[in-house]
């Protein structure tokens, strides 16, 4: 929490001295995963190998460019959805849903025309997570907070952008639950890193954005 403090307050001098600055809404789906979903139990072991599958996100965006730079930070929604397949059963699936607020601190430039280039770390607070149909409740994260990253192109036209950006994670981070099946106490165990593509439309009120 303490770097997100100090990354807004270096963030607001910046935008203080900058040529324009405006705020703005986006908006998208993304598609992507978590990382595996493992079964234990007393009596056998499972892994499930993670399939993408489509989200959505939603929030808002502030806009600063300074000396030549882009600078953007973000307050995000994210829903990411995973489905998850037995190998062994081909029949065996389960699809995970995870809740989270998103903060990526972006900086780019333009490069041609209107594309440009941002990239920077994201801020990530899941909020929940579990499985869609199955009434199993996941314990808290491993890390609740963590810091991914952010990297992709941009088209900006008048008011409107367009978005195409990659997020990855930079550490495991892991959330298990206790269930009870028949007499064994057995457990699953995601790796909740998010590996997605995201593709956004945004619309900036200030037109010199």
């Amino acid at each position: 929490m303490k770097k997100i403090i100090v990354a807004v307050l270096l963030l607001s001098g910046i935008t203080a001295l900058s040529q324009s600055t405006g705020f703005g809404i986006k908006g998208g789906l993304n598609y992507g995963s978590v990382g595996d979903l493992e079964f234990t139990s007393e009596f056998a072991n499972s892994t499930f190998n993670e399939e993408n599958k489509t989200g959505y996100h939603a929030g808002i965006f502030y806009k600063a460019k300074f000396a030549g730079l882009i600078i953007q930070p973000e307050i995000l929604y994210t829903q990411l959805n995973t489905e998850y397949v037995n190998k062994s059963l081909s029949s065996e699936k389960f699809d995970y849903e995870l809740s989270k607020i998103d903060i990526p601190l972006l900086v780019g430039f333009d490069i041609i025309g209107p594309i440009n280039v941002k990239a920077g770390p994201s801020f990530q607070y899941i909020l929940e997570n579990g499985f869609e149909e199955a009434d199993i409740d996941f314990e808290d994260p491993e890390n609740s907070f963590t810091v991914g990253y952010q990297l992709g192109v941009g088209v900006t036209l008048g008011q409107l952008g367009i978005d195409l950006r990659y997020e990855g994670a930079f550490t495991d981070n892991t959330i298990i639950t206790e269930t009870q099946v028949e007499d064994n106490s057995a457990g699953f165990q995601v790796d909740a890193r998010p590996s997605q593509w995201i593709l956004s439309l945004s619309y900036a009120f200030d037109k010199k954005n």
